[in-house]
């Protein structure tokens, strides 16, 4: 019996994908303009909470349309800052070190988002 293949789906999810990879600008502006605000030497709580969330979405969507590294190296970054977020003091060279990779990855992320590698990670 041959599979029947629901166009409509397929219509859908494509719209889908096309309006997720319309928002990754944006995203990526979001998280440069929280980048902005933050101060490793007085780490805003809600900013800190707001940079997770932003994180914690772009990782649990990403790979749903296709932008699996994306999604992937959100995670790093969103487990990375959860256990920073775990302790109650936190050196500010801590912070900067995951500031650090906060912008390698939007730099990486305004090439090519949808890439299938990212530097220095295996392929």
């Amino acid at each position: 019996m041959a599979t029947l293949i629901d166009q409509a789906f397929f219509a859908r999810l494509h719209a889908l994908n096309e309006k997720f990879a319309a928002s990754v600008p944006a995203t990526l502006a979001r998280l440069e303009a929280l980048r902005a605000q933050f101060d490793p030497a007085a780490a805003d709580a809600a900013l800190v909470k707001e940079l997770h969330q932003s994180l914690h979405t772009i990782a649990g969507s990403a790979a749903t349309f296709g932008f699996r590294v994306f999604g992937a190296q959100a995670r790093q970054l969103e487990q990375r800052l959860r256990v920073l977020m775990a302790f109650e003091l936190i050196a500010p060279k801590d912070w900067n070190d995951w500031l650090v990779a906060l912008d390698e990855y939007i730099v990486w992320a305004r090439q090519d988002p949808k890439a299938a590698t990212y530097p220095g990670q295996p392929g």
